[in-house]
């Protein structure tokens, strides 16, 4: 009889150990429902620099649990717009691609670059980097392109610009203007840098043109989106593989302004002051530029471009 019960009891182990193997997934996957607690998200305010520009590529959110690649890169963008040094969010289990997701944003380089170009160039980074692990724990960390002192010293910078050429009976138009012209008329366009990827300038950020009166074009447009986000106008930045540029809402449509490009180099060292790519369309920044790479941009990414 003892013989009988122990054959069965070691038959009933067998059962119950190979119906555990079939539905291992779904058992383990029952387990980590229920004991996969979502921490509470740390939602810090942002700083005085977000922006509340509506774009269609990327989206500031309120909810930062993600259920897809557009949710995770609204993440992104959303922690660069707070101006947040890190944040931290959990991938739900749900979303079984999201790590994978995750991990393909963080490389992609060109992508994290054009969502920068939406925030507040104060926000912008000079280096991002994404930790995560397999609990779904995901880990943005971002290295500030300004410091407070930069912040500072810019903002000083356009409050005597304001004071000395922003007059109150100028036209939106015209304020913009009288930025553009100054610019250009006090910055060279830094070549040395531009030709050598080193200069003994600050030119790629307006420190350059503040210190040294030298900018490439990033610093150019730097500036200038920091100028249209006082006056209260939608914009952002474009960037092609080699250069980047303004655009700005006004009058109903988006404008480029590229003062760079405005702002020539000439052989005789004389300075020019241009207005050819001065708050102009589509159209006539395709004609005006087609003998030239540097305008040429993705309009899946710059969607409000795409007319």
């Amino acid at each position: 009889m003892t013989k009988i019960k122990n054959a069965l009891l070691i038959l009933i182990s067998l059962i119950v150990i190979l119906a555990l193997v079939l539905n291992f997934d779904l058992i383990a996957d029952k387990f980590k429902k229920l004991f996969n607690v979502t921490p509470d998200l740390v939602i810090l305010p942002g700083n005085e620099y977000v922006k509340n520009d509506k774009f269609k590529l990327v989206s500031q959110v309120e909810d930062y649990t993600p259920y897809s690649y557009q949710d995770l890169m609204n993440i992104f963008y959303s922690t660069l717009n707070q101006g947040w040094e890190e944040f931290t969010f959990y991938c739900p289990i749900e979303y079984t691609d999201c790590l994978n997701d995750v991990e393909k944003l963080s490389l992609d380089e060109t992508l994290l670059s054009d969502i920068n170009n939406f925030v507040h160039p104060y926000n912008s980074y000079t280096s991002i980097k994404t930790l995560f692990d397999d609990t779904g724990k995901v880990q943005i960390l971002v290295k500030h392109l300004y410091s407070k002192k930069d912040i500072a010293v810019s903002e000083d910078y356009i409050d005597t610009l304001f004071e000395s050429i922003i007059k109150g009976s100028m036209t939106t138009e015209q304020k913009i203007k009288a930025l553009h012209d100054y610019v250009i008329n006090n910055t060279k366009y830094d070549a040395q840098r531009a030709n050598n990827g080193t200069s003994d300038y600050d030119s790629a950020r307006i420190m350059g043109i503040i210190y040294d009166n030298y900018a490439i074009c990033s610093g150019y447009a730097d500036i200038m989106a920091v100028f249209l986000n006082r006056l209260g106008l939608p914009n952002f930045k474009v960037s092609s593989e080699s250069h980047v540029w303004n655009v700005v809402y006004l009058n109903n449509q988006w404008l480029h302004l590229d003062l760079t490009w405005d702002d020539p180099i000439t052989t005789n060292g004389r300075d020019i002051l241009d207005h050819s790519y001065f708050l102009i369309d589509n159209n006539k920044l395709e004609r005006i530029s087609k003998d030239n790479k540097d305008h040429i941009f993705d309009k899946s990414v710059y969607l409000e471009l795409d007319y």
